[in-house]
């Protein structure tokens, strides 16, 4: 049985957050709390479409941070790989 206990940055969120005292810098979330995304390894190209419009609308400064990622290219590089 799992014990991961997850919280909502705010009460209307859709977004879990996994608590992880033991992980500094290590920022998991999940829209179900079945699936876990890590944010610096799998956002965006883990997410659906509207997962991530989810992700960036209650997440606008990590979305502004993280602009530069291309779905297309799916590398976390900039453009200039195909």
């Amino acid at each position: 049985m799992s014990t991961k206990k997850y919280y909502k940055q705010n009460p209307g969120d859709q977004i879990w957050w996994l608590d992880m005292p033991d992980n500094e810098g290590k920022w998991v979330f999940s829209f179900d709390r079945q699936t876990d995304f890590n944010m610096f390894q799998d956002y965006p190209w883990a997410l659906t479409p509207e997962q991530k419009e989810i992700f960036d609308r209650e997440n606008p400064l990590w979305a502004d941070f993280f602009s530069d990622r291309s779905v297309e290219h799916g590398t976390g590089k900039t453009g200039d790989q195909d």
